[in-house]
């Protein structure tokens, strides 16, 4: 999406990201708040930010490539 209009950083919805879709969040800057049009979620910057974190969890192994399945299932146990 483009980034016209949304503020100083293109920060995705944390609400939609956690249900995976990619919804950019506009800026209003009388309230000093991101807020989403998908789903009415509302924060401030370091509110966003942090529940994006959260959600990042979930992506934590996608760069990483599995081979030996055998240590995949053990890797599970793990955590």
């Amino acid at each position: 999406m483009a980034q016209a209009g949304k503020g100083r950083l293109n920060y995705r919805c944390p609400s939609c990201f956690m249900r995976d879709l990619d919804i950019d969040m506009f800026y209003d800057k009388d309230k000093d708040e991101y807020f989403c049009i998908r789903c009415q979620y509302r924060g401030n910057e370091a509110d966003v930010l942090a529940k994006n974190q959260l959600a990042r969890f979930r992506y934590g192994a996608m760069m990483r490539r599995f081979t030996d399945f055998e240590d995949f299932s053990r890797e599970g146990e793990k955590t």
